[in-house]
Parts: structure tokens; C-alpha cells; sequence
């Protein structure tokens, strides 16, 4: 709570902050009355992870700016936030000067990684200053493929996580990963997928 009081402060002496929440949920309630320009986000947040809540962010307030600010080095979650639309990822070791740079151009529509993460295979489009790549041929991964044939089996990510000796979050992120590149916007349709795809 004190370092989330301290950033506000420090983020007032530019700009308007309108509500400082400590959960996911109370974040989505007061996101979708508020509508604010841009969101501060921590991944570990409780009733709702950082991913999840921006997630929902991103669908319900597609022009909202997400700023990730956090102590985990994940390159799965730094894939993830930019997958979903995030505009920055940067680390609670940050400079002060750094993060009140990193809201000025996440407003104006660029997007930044922190400079410990840059070098690192970022599968993030468009980030400034970030090895990026594109899916071309269209086509499954191995893990992916594993993946997928779990979740449309009915087991759930947890049970995926486990199955897999991989983390639950891995798992959503191959998950969406797979929904964003082939275009599949919901569960139905993901299953199809897999059914046209011989993997289900």
C-alpha cells in the first residue's frame, strides 16, 4: 500500500490520477465507470492478476493504455502483457524519471520495455527497442499443439499446468498466443480450431 501511495504521488505531479485500487475486481469496477485514459498494473494483484485484469481492460476499453510495473522478470508474462495490448513493462527498480517518461509515451500512443528485458526474444509486436517476430507459416508449435489438446480435452489450465510441468500463466499464454495468431475469438471457436486442426 505505501509503495502504491508513493507512486501516485509521484505520478501527481503530472498528471490526474483518479483512483488508486489494490485488487483486480475493484480495479475492473472502477475502470469501466471511470474510463481512464491509462492503467498502472501490477502482476500480482489479489481476486484478479495483473494479465487477467488487463485483459478484461483491453476488451470492455480498447483504447485504454496499460502500464506494467512489476518485480517479475517472466519473459512469458512480458509476452502475454504486449500480446493483450500493453504499452509498457517495466520494473519496480525502475528511476522515477523513467516512469513518469514511460506514461508520457504510452499516452501518445508508443510503447517501451524496460532496458533489463531488451535483448531477451520478446515475442511482442511493434515494442520499441525489442527483438520481435511474426507468426508466418501459420502453424503450431509443439508445445503449443500439447497444449491445446489438453485444454479442449476439458481440463482446465491448472490441470494443464500440471500435466505439463509448466506454470498456469505459460499455459494461458500459449493459450491466447494461439487465439490471437489464428484469429479465434472465443472458446467454440478454438475448439473447432483443434478439430480442423487434427489435434483435439
Amino acid at each position: 500500500m505505501l509503495f502504491m501511495e508513493a507512486i501516485g504521488g509521484l505520478l501527481e505531479s503530472e498528471f490526474e490520477v483518479v483512483s488508486m485500487i489494490a485488487d483486480g475486481g475493484g480495479l475492473l469496477r472502477k475502470a469501466f465507470v471511470v474510463k481512464p485514459d491509462l492503467v498502472l498494473l501490477e502482476l500480482a494483484i489479489p481476486s484478479l492478476n495483473g494479465l487477467e485484469a488487463g485483459r478484461s481492460l483491453k476488451a470492455n476499453l480498447p483504447g485504454i493504455k496499460l502500464v506494467y510495473l512489476t518485480a517479475d522478470p517472466d519473459s512469458d508474462a512480458i509476452d502475454e502483457a504486449f500480446w493483450l495490448g500493453a504499452s509498457a513493462y517495466l520494473f519496480k527498480s525502475c528511476h522515477a524519471i523513467e516512469l513518469l517518461s514511460v506514461v508520457r509515451r504510452a499516452l501518445l500512443h508508443s510503447s517501451y520495455l524496460s532496458p533489463f528485458v531488451i535483448g531477451r526474444k520478446i515475442a511482442a509486436p511493434n515494442v520499441a527497442g525489442v527483438e520481435t517476430h511474426q507468426t508466418s507459416s501459420r502453424s503450431l508449435t509443439s508445445r503449443q499443439r500439447e497444449v491445446l489438446k489438453l485444454l479442449v480435452s476439458g481440463r482446465s489450465m491448472k490441470e494443464v499446468a500440471f500435466t505439463l510441468r509448466i506454470s498456469a500463466r505459460t499455459v494461458a499464454y500459449h493459450k491466447y498466443r494461439i487465439m490471437d495468431d489464428f484469429k479465434l475469438g472465443s472458446s467454440a471457436a478454438l475448439v473447432k480450431f483443434a478439430m480442423e486442426e487434427q489435434v483435439a
